[in-house]
């Protein structure tokens, strides 16, 4: 994985919200004050979670997976948010059911293939009941990155991931 996607100031730990759009607006706000992405993909974020739904209960915790369209990105990332309390976003593919979300993992990709293979590998991530448990209760910014970056890592030497 390129190791600048997940800088420590996109891992925010403690974040409230009073809902699922106070907490992606707090996490979108912050790629776009680190130049990550446009303003426009503040509202953009919002407005698909709204259409589309990411919130995915697990055994563990629930997570969120928000993402938009690569226009609003100016380069990859992924900003992790560890909720202070959960917050209850919808569950992917139902209308109204919502599940309390405390990892919400953000992404900004600039390219559709990247998106695809991240998504593929977060799932491997969010399958794994002590991983997921373990960075719900991480205090370390540094241990969150060095965590993901070794689970986001190919398996083979056949390139990075993204």
């Amino acid at each position: 994985m390129n190791m600048d996607m997940m800088d420590e100031s996109f891992i925010l730990i403690g974040v409230e919200g009073e809902c699922r759009e106070d907490i992606l607006a707090r996490m979108a706000g912050n790629l776009v004050e680190h130049g990550v992405v446009k303003e426009s993909y503040v509202a953009a974020i919002i407005e698909r979670e709204r259409a589309y739904p990411t919130g995915l209960p697990t055994k563990a915790c629930s997570v969120a997976i928000p993402h938009t369209d690569i226009e609003h990105v100016n380069r990859k990332a992924i900003s992790i948010g560890v909720l202070k309390q959960p917050v209850d976003f919808v569950i992917m593919g139902e209308e109204e059911e919502t599940t309390p979300v405390e990892l919400v993992f953000m992404l900004a990709m600039d390219q559709k293939h990247s998106q695809l293979k991240l998504l593929t590998r977060l799932m491997m991530i969010i399958q794994n009941e002590e991983l997921l448990t373990a960075l719900s209760q991480e205090t370390s910014r540094a241990n969150i990155k060095e965590i993901m970056n070794a689970k986001l890592q190919p398996e083979t030497q056949g390139g990075s991931l993204l």
